[in-house]
């Protein structure tokens, strides 16, 4: 059977028979150094960290005052228990030593029984302490874990649900990667040229882009007759396609229940309400203009209007990236906020990327999947 390791105590005096008698006291039950004068107890703390240190206070050259403070300024010290040991019996003193950080105070000459009693005492509490901190951060990191847990499942049902409403118009269900990406890009840039950086600079990025993936949400209540028809909608029909931003805001407050104040549901509100908002007034649901438009809208709408550009849809071919890009200049200040516009242009080769990026990892993931079906 393994033999329980024996509590270490240092006695630190600069009178030796102290020193002695405070060894014999305490050899049978712990294990004890002794050091006889502070410097010589930091040399002494390089090999051996004790469970708690006795310290007289009246030493010639570095009193017990001065020792207890350098070990409150280094963190491996800092939370050693210190029991004071002196002579002294004034309150004045036992009040600045327990100050200092100081456990207890043991007058001398002491009783043996009540000097054994004081460190016992003190040693169950810094074990009782010690226990105490072990299961805090043991409960803290697996709450972390859990916590890392949900957030992973959140996120995966919020992708698989804006897959689903994306793989009905877009065969690859690549839109809300490719928008997720380029507004990551886009969000970057505005930091980087200082572009609405005040508000831009609050963001909580990675919310964002998880919220981002909603933002076409409502296509979900859209009937297949009219998301996939072929030709030219009727203006009943579009009007139609218009409510999904509408329906997409009500779906995502649902979402939030009794968290409709969490930074996550605003976003994605903000992202799904606006992101057919135009700046010159002329978009939908309200007709908000400029500044009125939630900056978040203002940047979906950018990236939500290229990757239609150059994707393929039930009603339209796809454009090149260089004639999507054209278009979107020629929305500046009409469509799109002017600032906004720069900046998109500006990373227009990353966003470019991006997209051939996504589109070659859904393909590959596609294929992977279909090799997997066919084996089974």
């Amino acid at each position: 059977m393994q033999e329980t390791e024996l509590k270490k105590v240092v006695i630190v005096d600069d009178d030796y028979s102290n020193l002695i008698n405070g060894k014999n006291l305490l050899k049978e039950q712990y294990e004890v150094f002794t050091a006889p004068s502070g410097e010589k107890l930091f040399g002494l703390l390089n090999q051996v960290m004790p469970d708690i240190i006795l310290l007289d206070v009246e030493m010639p050259e570095t009193n017990g005052y001065v020792v207890l403070r350098k070990l409150k300024e280094t963190s491996a010290t800092r939370e050693i228990p210190v029991i004071f040991l002196t002579a002294r019996r004034d309150v004045g003193s036992e009040l600045e030593g327990l100050s200092l950080g100081a456990v207890d105070y043991i007058t001398k000459p002491f009783s043996p029984p009540l000097f054994l009693k004081r460190v016992e005492n003190h040693l169950a509490v810094e074990s009782q302490k010690k226990q105490l901190r072990e299961y805090g951060n043991g409960l803290a990191a697996m709450v972390k874990e859990q916590t890392q847990t949900i957030v992973e499942l959140q996120e995966a049902i919020l992708s698989v649900l804006a897959n689903v409403v994306e793989f009905r118009d877009d065969e690859t269900g690549a839109h809300v990667h490719r928008t997720k990406g380029y507004l990551r890009i886009l969000i970057d840039r505005l930091l980087e040229r200082k572009v609405y950086y005040e508000e831009v600079n609050t963001w909580d990025i990675r919310l964002m882009l998880l919220s981002s993936q909603l933002h076409d949400v409502g296509k979900v209540a859209i009937p297949d007759g009219i998301l996939l028809k072929p030709g030219k909608l009727t203006s009943e029909e579009f009007e139609i396609i218009k409510s999904h931003a509408t329906i997409g805001s009500q779906i995502i407050e649902g979402i939030g229940g009794n968290l409709r104040e969490h930074q996550f549901i605003k976003y994605a509100g903000s992202l799904a309400i606006a992101h057919h908002e135009k700046w010159d007034g002329t978009g939908y649901p309200y007709h908000l203009s400029k500044g009125g438009i939630p900056l978040p809208g203002r940047c979906m709408a950018i990236v939500d209007v290229y990757d239609a550009l150059v994707s393929v849809r039930p009603y339209k071919k796809e454009l090149t990236h260089e004639e999507a890009i054209k278009t979107i200049a020629e929305g500046k200040g009409t469509h799109f906020d002017p600032l906004v516009t720069e900046t998109f242009l500006d990373v227009s080769d990353r966003i470019a990327t991006e997209s051939r990026q996504v589109d070659t990892t859904i393909l590959s993931t596609r294929a992977g999947a279909m090799k997997s079906a066919y084996k089974l």
